[in-house]
């Protein structure tokens, strides 16, 4: 079958297609290959194909089916990963060539890849990101494509997941978010995209940003996509002590249930404050939809976060420099501009400035708990702004407001490492995608999942088809 009549599948259904035998997996899978072929020599989504070992996952996946084994819905299913997360015998350079050029190729695949593979997925490869997956590409490194438009910004640090799941280069893939990065390239590239609680998904063999503010997470076109991923990866891990023993829920099972009820908690005045006008049109369309499937709007007032932003700063930029202590500063002529700034911010932190950090995080987390105490779900920006321009990104860390404004909505909920999902409301007028998020609370991924499967029940945001794909 042609690439193009299987590209914009959903992950869910050509599972059960793959399930009913309509469509073999070594079919789907050289499918993908022939369109990434086509297409992402313009995209620029893979740093690395793994064709061998995905052919080879293919045949044993309908082998599988043929013995009438059902490892799920992901059996058979083409995925890819970010080039954070390990895949024995690749190497891993997390978006720098300082890493690349000195890391073999892992022993091991990192806990989410072994998920994905025990649930059955075939793994495509692995998709580019951002320089040690901060705001900027390395200056050596091809910058992802938005398909949509390419003059705008494919969104960071996930580009490469969300420039491969919005051309229908892979049915879902693996980001990973500590400020924004997951929701930035989902809201960037018009696609769906869950920042899980912190600790629903282990980090283990995920080269790191911050140790304590790293999540992992799906990206797909829709929820339902999501809530598959999540229930094959989401769980404790003896290699990862931060991993969460909570029992994991049955994510795609419960999408059914509705949203008749659901208490869905909006501050207008921080929610829509000098928030672009088409942004908060897409707040109150999502509402408006929401009430129609039967939810229940209820008036919140969310704590102040400009303490909770500005303390993003030392809790992150400090965690990365000790976690790129082994070749920082020893190599930084390997290093970009944009990652040395973030270094060096991180090495002039004191313990003092450290700490007075994670004081505002502890009180934040138990300020927003309060919130969700009357509310099951709390709608919110992804971003303030429209995604911008590649011009005008070109630019982005000169003004002193500009990380304020970018990790406005996003950074307070990785401090509080409760789960958010991304979601597109449309497009603006030169195509480019707009959106918003919902916010759960602590281990809420289940009702967010839900909440998005009813909106897009009754919308078709997320059924709109890039330009370049």
């Amino acid at each position: 079958m042609d690439h193009r009549e299987l590209a914009f599948l959903d992950l869910v259904a050509l599972g059960r297609a793959l399930r009913a035998r309509e469509l073999t997996a070594l079919e789907v899978t050289r499918a993908m290959f022939e369109r990434i072929a086509a297409l992402d020599g313009r995209l620029h989504a893979y740093v690395t194909l793994m064709r061998d070992s995905a052919e080879a996952e293919a045949r044993a996946a309908d082998a599988a089916f043929a013995r009438g084994e059902d490892r799920g819905p992901l059996q058979g299913v083409p995925v890819a990963v970010k080039d954070l997360c390990d895949a024995a015998g690749v190497a891993t350079s997390a978006g720098m060539p300082v890493v690349r050029a000195n890391v073999a190729a892992a022993t091991r695949d990192a806990t989410v890849v072994a998920r994905l593979r025990a649930a059955g997925a075939v793994i495509l490869g692995k998709l580019q990101l951002t320089e040690g997956a901060v705001a900027h590409h390395h200056p050596d490194i091809t910058v992802p494509v938005n398909p949509h438009n390419p003059d705008y910004w494919s969104g960071a640090s996930s580009s490469g997941s969300g420039v491969a799941v919005a051309a229908g280069l892979c049915y879902a893939a693996l980001g990973s978010d500590t400020g924004g990065s997951i929701r930035f390239p989902s809201f960037a590239n018009g696609i769906t995209g869950l920042k899980p609680t912190w600790g629903r998904v282990s980090r283990a063999g995920v080269f790191p940003l911050s140790w304590s503010l790293d999540h992992v997470g799906p990206m797909a076109r829709c929820s339902a996509d999501c809530a598959a991923v999540l229930g094959a990866i989401a769980g404790a891990d003896d290699a990862d002590p931060t991993a969460l023993a909570a029992p994991v829920d049955d994510y795609l099972g419960g999408l059914g249930s509705g949203v008749r009820g659901l208490r869905i908690g909006f501050d207008e005045a921080w929610a829509t404050r000098d928030v672009d006008a088409e942004i908060v049109a897409g707040l109150h369309a999502v509402l408006a939809a929401l009430r129609v499937a039967g939810a229940q709007v209820v008036p919140v007032t969310m704590p102040a976060t400009d303490e909770v932003i500005a303390a993003w700063a030392p809790l992150c930029t400090a965690d990365a420099a000790a976690a790129h202590a082994a070749t920082y500063p020893t190599q930084a002529a390997g290093y970009g501009p944009g990652l040395t700034t973030l270094l060096d911010a991180g090495r002039a932190a004191s313990a003092v400035d450290y700490a007075l950090a994670h004081d505002v995080r502890l009180n934040y987390r138990g300020a927003l708990a309060r919130v969700f105490a009357s509310v099951d779900v709390v709608i919110a920006p992804a971003y303030m702004r429209q995604n911008p321009t590649l011009a005008a990104f070109a630019t982005f860390g000169e003004a002193e407001q500009d990380w304020p404004e970018l990790i406005r909505f996003t950074a307070p909920f990785d401090l509080s490492g409760t789960p958010t999902l991304s979601l597109p409301t449309g497009c603006n007028a030169d195509g480019a995608p707009l959106g918003i998020q919902l916010l759960g609370p602590h281990l809420g991924e289940a009702t967010l999942l839900r909440a998005g499967h009813a909106l897009q029940g009754v919308t078709d945001w997320h059924r709109r088809r890039p330009a370049l794909a």
